[in-house]
């Protein structure tokens, strides 16, 4: 409780001084924005349902019909208000309000581990809505704070991985419309895929009462909070902005992808303070890393879903000048870093964990200095800095899944004691049964069950009366009244 409260505390307080900076810039932060949706047209509607969606996990079956009632019966008043007063038209306020509405419900209404339950099912979806108000303020401040680019950087060390935006981009355009009708699919519908693998893993919350240790939404949500200062750090906008016809007159030259940018000594680009500078590293291709691992504990065809949707986003992120190769790899090293940190604090920081972080937060830190200050470098020599690339980002894949497995041996092991692990006796029913007949009537039976536990039964004249208590095979106290006794295995 302590953890979330401090986690909660944080949150808030980075959120106020985000929207304290974006007043400064003269915008909306996303505390008004969310504020706002209350009542106004929210500006994504799916976003706010899909926030429903993973509130709902901690309802019944029941509740969730009452609650997408609610919202549909909400959202269809606030339509025809609209429509009689010409405003402008959308739908999600409803799916906000029974959000709202659940965590009222928890404070007012429940105790105990049922009111944090509630509430923390209102904070999960109201955090996948400000995840998304956040990302946009972030993209704005790197516009407005950020008067010039480092592309000319990032494509002289993209040399070195035989500039692979501008291949897939001549590959697209050779296919089309075909290829790219289905990426563009594939690439504005990954937050979609993602809520699909996270509502299938929180799909026994109801029933169990709890939240998983550690699910996908988790670290999407880190992933979209820490990305954007990288992009603070190191301000790209893509080969379609910085070489393509999209970067309009800000555009150094209008080559991408059919003729490969020159090699020269890189400069920063000045731009616009409209385009984001939202590339480094690429959090498309860290979050679409991210579905494919959580996507390896569903069914197959989740599996195959996972696979898909990683080599597709992939595929688009190069292919329609959004990225360029090196931000991709460092939007690898990235998702894998923080998919071990948080998978760490949620089962126990290990020495396997720390490496890989320690491993991980070294790459990616060395893989920003040398685009930076070695991008020439890299441009003249890639017989030995593309490998080099590569096999670095390999090593962190390779920690990672090393970690991981180690990670799921050492938790899929049962625990001892835990109900529902109870072995099927092994003792034939008929020599159970002749053993009980045996006992003399007025003695006392004392014999451990095959769940580890002592059942003591008194048998006197007359109806036989039957006194159980168990203890763990520890061997701590059988009093029934004892604070610290089992509770009977049924």
């Amino acid at each position: 409780m302590v953890l979330w409260t401090a986690a909660g505390v944080a949150t808030v307080g980075f959120l106020v001084a985000l929207e304290i900076v974006a007043r400064g810039y003269g915008f909306s932060g996303p505390i008004t924005e969310q504020s706002r949706e209350v009542v106004f047209a929210p500006e994504s509607g799916p976003l706010l349902y899909g926030g429903l969606a993973l509130t709902m996990v901690v309802l019944t079956w029941r509740q969730r019909l009452i609650a997408l009632g609610i919202a549909a019966g909400v959202d269809v008043a606030f339509f025809l208000v609209r429509w009689a007063l010409d405003a402008d038209m959308n739908f999600g306020n409803g799916a906000l309000w029974v959000v709202l509405g659940v965590a009222v419900l928890g404070l007012t209404r429940r105790t105990g581990r049922e009111r944090i339950l509630l509430l923390k099912g209102t904070g999960l979806g109201l955090l996948l809505v400000a995840g998304h108000k956040t990302g946009d303020t972030w993209l704005l401040i790197t516009s407005k704070t950020r008067a010039t680019v480092l592309d000319a950087y990032v494509a002289a060390a993209d040399h070195a991985l035989a500039d692979p935006s501008w291949m897939v981009g001549r590959f697209l355009n050779a296919t089309a419309p075909v290829s790219t009708g289905i990426l563009h699919v594939v690439y504005g519908q990954l937050p979609l895929a993602a809520a699909l693998v996270g509502l299938y893993q929180l799909r026994r919350v109801a029933v169990e009462r709890r939240f998983p240790a550690h699910h996908l939404v988790r670290t999407f949500l880190v992933i979209g909070l820490f990305g954007p200062a990288i992009y603070m750090i190191f301000p790209v906008v893509g080969p379609v902005f910085a070489y393509g016809t999209d970067g309009g007159a800000w555009a150094t030259a209008t080559i991408w992808p059919d003729t490969l940018p020159p090699v020269t000594d890189p400069r920063p680009i000045p731009f616009d303070g409209i385009t984001p500078r939202n590339c480094m590293p690429s959090l498309h291709t860290a979050w679409a890393v991210t579905l494919f691992i959580h996507s390896r504990d569903g069914s197959r065809a989740m599996r195959w879903a996972g696979t898909f949707w990683l080599v597709g986003t992939l595929t688009a992120t190069l292919g329609f000048g959004y990225h360029y190769g090196a931000d991709l790899l460092a939007g690898v090293v990235f998702a894998l870093t923080i998919e071990t940190a948080m998978r760490c604090s949620a089962h126990g920081w290990d020495r396997a964990g720390v490496r890989v972080v320690a491993l991980g937060l070294a790459v990616f830190a060395a893989q920003l200095a040398s685009y930076r200050w070695l991008a020439t470098e890299m441009a003249a020599r890639p017989w030995l800095y593309g490998p080099l690339l590569l096999v670095v980002t390999g090593a962190v894949v390779y920690a990672y899944v090393r970690a991981a497995r180690a990670a799921r041996e050492r938790d899929g092991e049962p625990e001892p004691g835990v109900p529902g692990q109870r072995q099927a006796s092994e003792e034939p029913a008929e020599q159970s049964d002749s053993a009980e007949s045996a006992i003399p009537v007025g003695t006392t039976e004392a014999r451990t069950t095959e769940a580890g536990t002592t059942e003591a039964r008194a048998t006197e004249p007359g109806p036989p009366q039957t006194a159980t208590t168990e203890t763990a095979a520890t061997g701590e106290s059988g009093d029934p009244d004892a604070t610290d006794a089992a509770p009977e295995l049924v």
